[in-house]
């Protein structure tokens, strides 16, 4: 059975128009559903060529990331007959995911929803809503069409092919565009989020250093000229040991085909793996100010596809030894927080004092401590940056007395650096739901660790 959705076509003005956004909003039929051997059809125009987007709100009935057997259902969305992408929905619970289509002409074209068995534990997909744009001209444009095509991992030694439909899958991506050095040009930097990592940096790790338990690479970075043409010889990959390689692959119009290879999602240029994953770029970061976790928060469904996975992979346990390299306790246990802070005089090379958090609790003696009193876990990088601490099951907002700075040598050798502390980007919890609570703290909190004077009170209730 096939079913054709119209879509009505609608025209941006003022500034949308002038960056060349053309939106084209699907005029679904109430409840699209997807099952296995049929395949669904939006029709959809474009009043412009251009590069093409599509969120696609999706729910798989049946289907947890968390159960084992139950990872995924895989919607295929094909254009004009194209193969576009693949659409890994996790849950039972409507998802909203954005989704590039690539160049398209102006005109009538065809979306097809396609139940992936091959790849699939569900059965049935429902689509609720499809919504299409088209960015035609501009600094968005250029940014979208240099934008990486990512094909999926398949290595014997991590699972086969498919494997991304139940681990490590690709969640939401974003650009850079910052001035590269010469006059006009610019550069380009892509990257993924991936759900988790198989290989590398071990959870609790993760957890103290990086404030989250998915994956974060950048994949593809190039320059371009004032024109928003390829500059040969630019383009890089990150490839396998976190090294940064000529890309040498295949391109589809300007958007350069790779692949994830590596247990711990670096990157390759050839390509053979069946599953495709054509994520939208259209979001931005500014590292200079966010942390990359904070796309995670724009995407808070992030955090729960994360704690599904850690869940099922059995790396948590009700109350973890703080000495455990595998386990964490349960994600919904901890404080997440986004810290900006610059090492000075000297700044951080191969001896490094890292930063702690620590927290302390109304009526509780103990000191919280995000690196759990190894130096190795602490904050390295000047960055703006991510980390939890993990606290007694059920700690709220309310239950904090404090939130201190701790300065860490790292290595054997205290450089005397000191650290500026600027701010605190956001603090929350999980809730029930594994999706992030509101942010309880945000704002300059100006702090100054010497060896002299290492910790420092960022926030307090009493003031």
């Amino acid at each position: 059975m096939r079913r054709t959705l119209l879509a009505r076509t609608a025209v941006l003005g003022g500034v949308a128009a002038a960056l060349g956004l053309m939106a084209v909003p699907a005029a679904t039929a109430g409840t699209t559903v997807v099952d296995r051997g049929h395949s669904q059809v939006v029709t959809f125009r474009t009043s412009h060529a251009g590069e093409a987007l599509v969120d696609v709100t999706a729910a798989a009935p049946g289907v947890s990331w968390a159960v084992k057997g139950h990872e995924s259902a895989v919607l295929s969305l094909f254009v004009d007959g194209r193969y576009a992408t693949d659409d890994v929905v996790p849950a039972a619970f409507p998802i909203t995911r954005e989704f590039a289509l690539g160049h398209l002409k102006a005109g009538r074209h065809r979306l097809s929803l396609r139940l992936a068995a091959d790849r699939s534990a569900g059965r049935t997909v429902r689509v609720t809503r499809t919504s299409f744009r088209t960015v035609s001209r501009g600094q968005a444009y250029t940014d979208l069409s240099h934008a990486p095509i990512l094909y999926g991992r398949n290595g014997a030694d991590s699972g086969g092919p498919f494997q991304n439909a139940s681990t490590d899958t690709p969640l939401v991506a974003w650009h850079e565009d910052v001035p590269a050095l010469l006059p006009g040009h610019r550069l380009l930097t892509y990257s993924y989020i991936w759900s988790n990592e198989d290989g590398g940096t071990s959870t609790p790790q993760l957890m103290a250093r990086w404030g989250r338990t998915t994956d974060i690479e950048w994949i593809y970075q190039v320059e371009v000229d004032a024109r928003g043409r390829r500059v040969p010889g630019t383009a890089v990959i990150q490839a396998p040991n976190h090294v940064t390689q000529p890309f040498g692959g295949t391109y589809e119009g300007d958007h350069p085909l790779m692949q994830t290879c590596t247990l711990n999602n670096n990157i390759c240029d050839t390509v053979d793996d069946p599953m495709r994953f054509f994520l939208s770029t259209s979001g931005s970061l500014d590292a200079a100010t966010e942390a990359r976790e904070q796309v995670m928060d724009r995407n808070p469904w992030t955090y729960w596809v994360a704690a599904a996975e850690s869940r099922r992979e059995g790396k948590v346990q009700a109350d973890p030894p703080t000495s455990s390299t595998d386990f964490i306790a349960d994600p919904r246990d901890y404080l997440y927080l986004v810290v900006r802070k610059e090492t000075v005089n000297p700044p951080n090379l191969l001896d490094w004092v890292g930063l702690s958090i620590g927290v302390r609790l109304k009526g509780d003696p103990t000191l919280y401590r995000s690196d759990h009193l190894f130096p190795d876990r602490s904050i390295q990088r000047d960055l703006p940056a991510a980390t939890t601490v993990q606290l007694p099951p059920g700690t709220k907002a309310s239950d904090i007395e404090q939130i201190t700075a701790i300065r860490v040598p790292a290595t054997a050798v205290d450089t005397g650096a000191t650290i500026n502390v600027k701010a605190i980007n956001r603090a929350f919890f999980l809730g029930g739901d594994d999706q992030p609570g509101t942010s309880f703290l945000s704002g300059p909190t100006p702090a100054t660790l010497t060896p002299a004077d290492p910790t420092a009170v960022l926030y307090s209730s009493t003031v």
